[in-house]
């Protein structure tokens, strides 16, 4: 179905003659087939938003109906690519892309086993089989949703191109790569209650702001606060089985230093490199504003389509603003009601459909699997009452608000303690009693106490001094700063402290509250607190940088700097 192009204003294309043509559904705009997709519909005439830059289209260039909407290549092959917003394949692109301009797909075959026989009696979601990714987790091949029968034709053990039919089920023909609408949720048998926690590496996430696998959070923070540095480390350290990265309008070199980053970096889990297990979806600045929401829609789809195999997800979306942005921009060519700001009324809405294809599942195959959702919002001037990052407060999970005080006073990560908050917390502090460690959700609690008491102490002492304050009230003082030094700051660039596993940072804060018990005995008996305030408490402090990663090696030097710092103590009295 071809129609003709009656107007162009921006990335807002207007179309005459296509008849028949549906909401969603995919145009191709001009001689460089530019893509585009239906936004509205009028008697006669179809509006189109493109996702490319749309110099040199005109009035009278033809417009061709796809037949389907955005939509999504789900198969062998993704994990360690990288992707523009429509999922389209970067590698072997040139230096810059043009309108229109699509890298050919390198034609690759896979080493495929099948998992069933003739005429094995199959639903949605059963494996097919699996295929052998070098330095990857096998790819299992699941019967697609919506389908189920008697499987017949199974291809034998072999070759087998993305294309390829590697079985029928019920008469129709499952290949190994197929598409999905990116914008439609893929179905599961149940939604499971978040209550195994996702270890991120980083202590002040883990022990004061914990996430659930399936949970979504939110990391607010103005110019400069650290939000794509912690977002990488999450990225890089979490215990995910696959990340699925988002660059979303960010910076390119940041992308490329993602990307290079990825590459150097061994995963833990398969000593192979982390970008093995990374699907990276590279949306930049520079490129169409209007792929922005399709990248973030694709980027879900794809952490959806690992979750079906039965695989934790972590999705992260660097910056959910910049997609709000291109929101606003193509309402404001529509004509559409502004709400705050200029941002288009629905998008409250769209912000909680995006947010709640988080979740952990039961898949259709029966299988435990789920997708995390952690994205960025860059409030203006750091102004978190803004639309944006007051909408999706609403939605998530956990909030991580970075504090600009904290970032210029070069403590990173800059999570700030009074201003972020988790709804996790009470189902993982059970999942942690169960687990071995029943003092979690008590040890959170008070350092969150503590914090509090420090903050509030140091403004007291910004006005009377510190002399004015009674003792146990300066070490109050003391145990924030130990906290804040010894367990919440980390140093992403060194090798023994860009992560922390739970029994290490377990080690740390019992380390460093063990020392501010020691020091409130010996200011109770008697001591004056500036000895106590006067001692070398840097052990401690750096025991963090101990060397042997989760090792024994690890928690007895930690054990060793704590119990030297004791005996420092204890020589007071």
């Amino acid at each position: 179905m071809t129609g003709r192009v009656a107007r162009v204003n921006g990335p807002l294309v207007e179309v005459e003659g296509l008849a028949g043509a549906a909401m969603s559904e995919l145009i191709e705009l001009g001689p460089d087939r530019i893509l585009g997709e239906v936004v509205s519909i009028e008697v006669g005439l179809a509006r189109a938003q493109a996702y490319e830059y749309t110099g040199g289209l005109r009035p009278g260039h033809p417009a061709v109906a796809v037949r389907h909407p955005l939509s999504a290549r789900l198969g062998p092959g993704l994990l360690g690519g990288v992707y523009d917003g429509l999922m389209r394949p970067l590698s072997g692109a040139g230096v810059w892309l043009r309108p229109g301009q699509v890298a050919p797909r390198t034609p690759r075959t896979w080493l495929w086993s099948p998992s069933v026989h003739e005429p094995d009696l199959v639903s949605a979601g059963t494996e097919l089989g699996t295929v052998a990714e070098p330095g990857r987790p096998d790819h299992r091949v699941l019967v697609p949703p919506g389908l189920s029968g008697r499987v017949g034709d199974v291809r034998r053990a072999g070759p087998a191109g993305e294309d390829d039919v590697v079985a029928t089920v019920a008469d129709t023909p499952v290949p190994l790569a197929s598409w999905w609408p990116v914008r439609r949720p893929r179905p599961v048998r149940e939604r499971l209650e978040p209550d195994v926690p996702l270890l991120t590496g980083q202590r002040v996430l883990d022990l004061l702001h914990p996430l659930a696998r399936g949970s979504t959070a939110a990391v607010p923070g103005g110019f400069g606060t650290g939000k794509t540095v912690l977002l990488q480390q999450v990225a890089k350290w979490c215990d995910a089985d696959v990340i699925v990265y988002v660059g979303c309008g960010e910076r390119g070199n940041e992308m490329a230093d993602v990307l290079a980053e990825l590459a150097e970096l061994t995963d833990p889990r398969t000593q192979g490199r982390l970008l093995d297990r990374t699907v990276v979806l590279a949306n930049t600045s520079n490129m169409p504003m209007m792929a922005r929401e399709a990248s973030i829609y694709a980027g879900v789809t794809v952490a959806e389509y690992f979750r079906d195999m039965g695989r934790h997800v972590v999705l992260v979306a660097d910056s959910t603003s910049r997609w709000a942005e291109a929101a606003r921009e193509l309402a404001s060519r529509t004509g559409a009601l502004p709400a705050e700001e200029g941002y288009p009324a629905s998008l409250s809405s769209q912000l909680a459909a995006f947010y709640e294809r988080a979740a952990s599942v039961r898949t259709l195959g029966g299988d435990e699997g789920s997708v995390t959702i952690i994205g960025a919002v860059s409030p203006q001037g750091g102004d978190m009452t803004e639309p944006v990052t007051s909408h999706t407060q609403r939605f998530v999970r956990a909030l991580w608000s970075l504090d600009r005080d904290l970032a210029y006073a070069r403590h990173y990560p800059a999570v700030s303690w009074t201003g972020s908050f988790s709804r996790d917390a009470e189902p993982l502090a059970a999942w942690y009693a169960r687990h071995g460690d029943p003092a979690w959700a008590r040890n959170r609690a008070r350092v969150e106490s503590l914090l509090a008491e420090a903050d509030r102490l140091t403004t007291l002492a910004e006005l009377m001094g510190v002399g004015a304050l009674p003792g146990h009230e300066r070490v109050v003082l003391l145990g924030g700063r130990l906290l804040r030094e010894g367990v919440l700051q980390q140093n992403a660039t060194s090798p023994a402290d860009a992560a922390c596993g739970p029994e290490r940072g377990r080690a740390l804060l019992a380390a460093v509250l063990a020392v501010v018990d020691a020091c409130e005995d010996v200011v109770a008996a008697g001591v004056p607190v500036a000895s106590v305030e006067e001692l070398d408490l840097t052990p401690v402090v750096r025991a963090r940088e101990a060397q042997g990663g989760e090792g024994e090696a690890a928690l007895t030097a930690i054990a060793a700097a704590r119990d030297a710092v004791l005996a420092r103590v204890e020589a007071l009295r």
